[in-house]
């Protein structure tokens, strides 16, 4: 029985997040996708220049 109130109280919250949740506007979804181009960018430059920097030193 334990188990079936632990769904059940699972079920309640999952439904509650569910209608909290709401459609980003085109305006939000753009500033999110730029800052993780960015953070992706940046992250490839340290790694080449880590890369780089193996090469030709050690």
């Amino acid at each position: 029985m334990k188990i079936i109130s632990k769904i059940k109280s699972f079920a309640i919250q999952c439904r509650r997040v569910w209608f909290a949740l709401k459609k980003p506007t085109k305006d939000e979804f753009l500033k999110v996708a730029k800052v993780a181009a960015v953070g992706i960018i940046l992250l490839g430059f340290i790694g080449f220049a880590i890369s780089l920097f193996m090469k030709l030193f050690i």
